[in-house]
C-alpha cells in the first residue's frame, strides 16, 4: 500500500488539472476553467442546490431535477418562501427526502441571514443538510477556496492509486488524509472538481479506463494489474425485509392521503395509511384493526420497495368510502394528480397497485 509520502504530488495535481482543463465535463453548475479565465462568478446558491440534489444520485438523474428548482424558485429567498408540500412534489423522484426538508430548512436560515452562503466550513457545517463532504464542495467550486472533497468517486480513486487493502468504511481516515495531501492549494475548485469527474468518467467502479487516466502511472492498482479488486468490498450485510398492510380509500375519481410526521423515515409527506412495517407478516384480522374503515377490504397486489437499509413488502387494500364518512385527518385528492403530489416512490407505487 502506498500512502502519501510515496506519491509525486506535484506532478499528480498537475497531471489532473491538465487533464481536467481537456476532458473534464461540462456541467450546467459548474465554472470551466475557461469561465474563470472570462470573469465569471459561480452561483453559490445553484451549486449548494447540486451538491444536495447529487448526494444520493448520479448527475442525469438530477439535473432536470436542478433546472426545474431553478426556473421555479431562482433564489434562495424564493426557495425559503416556498410551500413545503410543493418544495416535496418538486423533489418527489429524487428520493432520500430529508434531503428535501434539509433543503428548505437550509433555504430559511441562509435567507434570514442576509441571502449568502457563508465561506467559512465551521458555518457551513451548521446549516441544515450540510456535512463535511458538501460543505468542501460548496467551499472550493462556489467560492475557489482550499477545499478536499470526498465522496465515493474519490474514495474509490484513492483506493487504487494506494491499493488500500482493507475496505472503504475502515480506511476512510486514510483516504481523507491522502486525499487532503493531494488536494491542489492553487486551482481549489478545479482540483475538487476534476478528482470528481476522474473517479465518474475514468476510474469508475466497472472496467475502468486506465489508459485515458492521468495518474495511471503512479497509481498502485494498475500496477499490480487489477485495479477492479480495489474498492476492497467488506463483507456484504443482508438488507432486512419489512413487511406492512396499506389501506387505499377511495371516493369516485379521489383518494384519501393523509400526512406522515414531520420526523422519520420520509417525514412529512402525503401516504396511503398502513399497519407498522415489522419482521414478521400480517394476519387478515389483525391488519383490520389498523385500518381507517370498518368495511370489507378487498386485498390487491403486494409491492416491493427498496430503501437504504431495509426492503419493503406492503400489500394493499382497497375500499370504497361512502359519502357520509369524514376522516378526522388527511384530504382527498385525485387519483390522476398523484403524479404531481408530494409522493415519495413508495406511495405512488402503492396507490397504482390499488387501482
Amino acid at each position: 500500500m502506498k500512502t502519501e509520502a510515496d506519491l509525486p504530488i506535484d506532478v499528480l495535481q498537475q497531471g489532473l488539472l491538465v487533464w481536467y482543463d481537456a476532458s473534464g465535463r461540462s456541467l450546467p453548475w459548474r465554472l470551466r476553467p475557461e469561465d474563470r479565465a472570462a470573469g465569471k462568478i459561480a452561483d453559490p446558491y445553484a451549486i449548494w442546490l447540486s451538491e444536495i440534489m447529487l448526494q444520493q444520485t448520479t448527475v442525469p438523474h438530477a439535473t432536470p431535477y436542478w433546472f426545474k428548482f431553478l426556473e421555479r424558485w431562482p433564489t434562495i429567498h424564493d426557495l425559503a418562501s416556498a410551500d413545503e408540500d410543493d418544495v416535496f412534489a418538486a423533489w418527489a423522484g429524487l428520493g432520500y427526502y430529508a434531503r428535501a426538508r434539509n433543503l428548505l430548512a437550509c433555504a430559511k436560515v441562509v435567507s434570514a441571514g442576509g441571502g449568502d452562503f457563508p465561506t467559512d466550513e465551521a458555518a457551513l457545517l451548521a446549516l441544515p443538510g450540510i456535512g463535511h463532504y458538501t460543505a468542501a464542495a460548496i467551499r472550493a467550486a462556489a467560492f475557489n477556496l482550499p477545499a478536499s472533497v470526498v465522496d465515493g468517486n474519490v474514495e474509490r480513486v484513492i483506493t487504487r492509486l494506494c491499493a488500500i487493502p482493507d475496505p472503504v468504511k475502515k480506511s476512510k481516515p486514510v483516504i481523507r488524509r491522502i486525499a487532503a495531501a493531494l488536494a491542489s492549494p492553487d486551482r481549489s475548485g478545479d482540483y475538487a472538481q476534476a478528482i470528481m469527474d476522474l473517479g465518474a468518467t475514468v476510474c469508475t467502479p466497472r472496467s475502468p479506463s486506465c489508459e485515458a487516466c492521468p495518474w495511471q502511472s503512479a497509481c498502485a492498482a494498475f500496477a499490480e494489474g487489477r485495479p477492479g479488486h480495489y474498492p476492497v468490498k467488506g463483507a456484504k450485510i443482508a438488507r432486512p425485509v419489512r413487511r406492512g398492510v396499506g389501506f387505499a380509500v377511495f371516493r369516485d375519481d379521489r383518494i384519501w392521503l393523509r400526512k406522515r410526521p414531520a420526523k422519520g423515515l420520509l417525514g412529512g409527506m402525503l401516504e396511503v395509511p398502513s399497519t407498522d412495517w415489522r419482521t414478521e407478516g400480517w394476519q387478515k384480522a389483525e391488519a383490520g384493526k389498523a385500518a381507517p374503515l370498518d368495511v370489507d377490504w378487498t386485498v390487491k397486489a403486494t409491492i416491493d420497495h427498496v430503501f437504504t437499509h431495509f426492503s419493503l413488502e406492503m400489500t394493499m387494500w382497497r375500499a370504497e368510502a361512502d359519502a357520509d364518512w369524514v376522516p378526522e385527518t388527511g384530504s382527498w385528492y385525485r387519483v390522476d394528480q398523484i403524479d404531481a403530489l408530494a409522493l415519495p416512490s413508495v406511495m405512488k407505487k402503492a396507490i397504482r397497485a390499488a387501482l
